[in-house]
């Protein structure tokens, strides 16, 4: 019988690849669905499409656009009508409603996070400073900034079957972020829901051409294709990453590689956890949810659950009690089932059954495999620390006192993530700390928290996702680190004027412009220079003991000519630092209505010389950096501000930051005014 050979999105168009291919099948069933093959397909050809046209077409857009295209994904991923169908095809990869939204919805959710952070904490532009200025001469005239701009390449994406939406979101929304287009390559038990995921995207027309490209077959040759300017993230078993990552055109040309390997996660019920304990009951339920959410298919499940000696006894029985009737999807196909049997024949071996079905010889076969949980008779022996079972297994392990605990958790040599049970502070931390080497997240757990609790399973967006060693050495997510691990990183070295033009963010030293008070020309009007040197002030001994008394601070500093005479850093009396920040406020800020919005906070604040009693100070206030924030009549304008005292020194230097509104009719300043008008 000839199947449906699911299509591959390539070079902008549908297009089926040729062969009997790889079967997929309903995993409740078993019966075959389709096949997926790439037999035929032009991988080389998909690699240059991505540069050629792809690049190009994301890297024209600026942060915040491709955070809005992320937005407007992630909520059309969310609609009724986009989700209900995807929720029916995940049914058929085994999983249940509750697994479907971790994957779809979690996907989605990733989506809207990345568009948030990146609107928050990325420029309206294409280039992203990473650190300040460092000044390689004496007078200022030669420095350096480093910067991140997006690679020439495409990110190859290869991911498990266990998350066919979510695992291709994760991958892609930093990707994109940072400029990258995308060739996504799923699992083929489940590479037709990957597939319907990405039809939604593509024929909504929301992404630039050549932005994401799908393979649903073998990757073929495609690494062959890849040079340093790409980037490839796996997710799946250890041995498979390893051939990627010796993959030998990647190592000969350094492209660089990602890998999220499989992983032996732990949980760890602390000392003070007893039986009957919040924090008990909390390690138990846990363990069930992680046994059963995707019928254990996840790379981050608890695969060993150490217990203090004592408690052993009272851990199985409760888990094994809380299984009892839990509702659980089953796995992906009958190959995977007999690979999850044939581990837990395995770790049988130095193990005994607290429940689950002891028969794993495979014989009648099916993708039901019932919650199994052992108990370590041998908490030593290597097959408990080496084996996992991918599915709805885990194992109790003893422990004897919390040095041993460190000590066995260790030798699952690297994991995703790892949780931590009990009430005692001084212990969790003890365990945190002794495991954190070995670990990309640890979770430690209490009663005050469990409830804003997020879980020891869920990757979060702003978390680092990975682990080192056998977990794979890579890290995903993270927020703006997944995104920069996309970019490349350069130092620029030049003159203050020349860095300022490459950067889009003054310099010191580079030139500046006097257009009158910069707080009087509107967003769009404003440039980066513009620059305003104010009238001085004197500082009195009047002004500080006025302002001691005024706010209370009566530090001895500011009240006692003796005692701050002794001070090796003040050598007498000296004005308050936020005065002197008062004060400067009172000689820069522009009093009437105009379009400075607001001044919404104070960033890199250093104050570097003390300020004395008839010191004459005025300020350098220049127009940093700004980032228009699209649709609102704003900006954000960060100011460079130097308050200077008679000598020439600086005595505080920090950026202020405004909204800036944009001129009438621009940007949606219009809308916004009358918008408020109404209001």
């Amino acid at each position: 019988m000839v199947y449906h050979i699911l299509e591959s999105y390539l070079q902008g168009q549908w297009i089926a690849g040729t062969g009997d291919g790889t079967p997929y099948v309903d995993a409740a069933t078993g019966e075959q669905l389709g096949a997926v093959s790439s037999e035929g397909l032009d991988l080389g050809a998909a690699v240059n499409f991505a540069r050629t046209v792809g690049n190009p077409a994301i890297a024209a857009l600026t942060f915040h656009e491709r955070a809005t295209i992320l937005r407007n994904i992630g909520k059309l991923l969310l609609e009724e009508d986009v989700k209900a169908p995807l929720y029916k095809l995940s049914a058929k990869t085994g999983a249940t409603d509750k697994d479907s939204w971790i994957d779809i919805d979690g996907g989605a959710g990733v989506l809207l996070s990345y568009a948030s952070k990146a609107r928050k904490e990325l420029p309206n532009g294409h280039v992203i400073v990473d650190g300040p200025f460092e000044p390689l001469s004496r007078d200022g005239s030669f420095g350096a900034v480093h910067i991140r701009t997006p690679r020439a390449g495409v990110a190859v994406q290869i991911n498990a079957y266990n998350f066919a939406v979510w695992g291709m979101l994760e991958k892609f929304a930093p990707s994109f972020l940072a400029g990258l287009p995308s060739i996504v390559k799923p699992a083929p038990q489940t590479a037709f829901l990957t597939e319907a995921a990405v039809r939604v995207i593509i024929d909504n027309g929301m992404l630039p051409e050549g932005a994401l490209q799908l393979i649903c077959g073998e990757p073929g040759n495609l690494l062959d294709h890849l040079d340093g300017q790409d980037c490839v993230a796996f997710t799946g078993s250890a041995t498979t990453g390893a051939i990627v990552k010796s993959h030998p055109n990647l190592v000969a040309k350094s492209v660089h590689v990602t890998t999220e390997a499989d992983s032996i996660n732990s949980a760890i019920l602390a000392p003070s956890a007893a039986p009957g304990t919040a924090e008990f009951d909390l390690f138990v339920s846990e363990v069930v949810s992680e046994m059963t959410t995707k019928a254990g298919q996840k790379c981050t499940a608890i695969r060993r659950a150490f217990v203090p000696e004592g408690h052993v006894d009272a851990a199985a029985e409760a888990v094994a009690k809380a299984l009892d009737g839990v509702e659980m999807g089953c796995l992906v196909d009958d190959a995977q089932a007999g690979r999850v049997r044939q581990s837990i024949s395995e770790l049988a071996a130095s193990a005994a059954f607290v429940t689950g079905d002891t028969d794993t010889s495979g014989e009648g076969e099916t993708t039901k495999v019932s919650p199994t949980l052992l108990q370590a008779t041998d908490r030593h022996a290597d097959v408990i620390h080496s084996v996992e079972a991918f599915g709805p297994v885990a194992t109790l392990i003893p422990y004897d006192g919390v040095a041993e605990a460190i000590e066995l958790v260790s030798r699952g040599e690297g994991s995703l993530v790892a949780s931590v049970y009990g009430s005692g502070i001084a212990e969790n931390a003890e365990l945190a700390r002794g495991i954190a080497s070995h670990h990309g997240r640890v979770l430690v757990v209490d009663e005050s928290m469990a409830k804003a609790s997020t879980g020891h399973g869920s990757p979060l967006p702003n978390l680092t996702h990975g682990g080192p060693g056998r977990a794979g050495g890579g890290e995903e997510l993270g927020g703006m680190r997944s995104v920069y691990s996309h970019m490349q990183r350069t130092a620029i070295q030049g003159s203050p004027a020349m860095l300022t033009a490459i950067t889009g963010e003054y310099i010191t030293g580079a030139p500046t412009t006097d257009k009158g008070h910069p707080f009087r020309l509107n967003f769009d009007d404003l440039a980066v220079g513009d620059s305003l040197t104010t009238e001085s002030r004197v500082v009195s001994s009047e002004d500080i003991a006025h302002f001691a008394d005024f706010t209370g601070d009566t530090f001895y500093a500011h009240m006692d000519e003796e005692a701050a005479s002794r001070s090796p850093i003040f050598g007498g009396i000296v004005a308050h630092g936020y005065l002197v920040l008062s004060f400067a406020a009172g000689l820069f800020v522009d009093p009437p209505e105009g379009p400075v919005l607001a001044n919404y906070g104070i960033e890199r604040l250093r104050f570097a010389t003390p300020t004395k009693p008839g010191d004459e100070i005025h300020v350098v206030l220049t127009c940093k950096r700004k980032t228009q924030l699209d649709g609102r009549g704003y900006g954000e304008v960060a100011w460079d501000t130097k308050v200077i005292n008679q000598n020439g020194e600086v005595a505080a230097v920090y950026d202020v930051l405004t909204m800036v509104a944009n001129a009438p009719g621009i940007n949606g300043a219009a809308g916004a005014n009358e918008a408020k008008e109404n209001k």
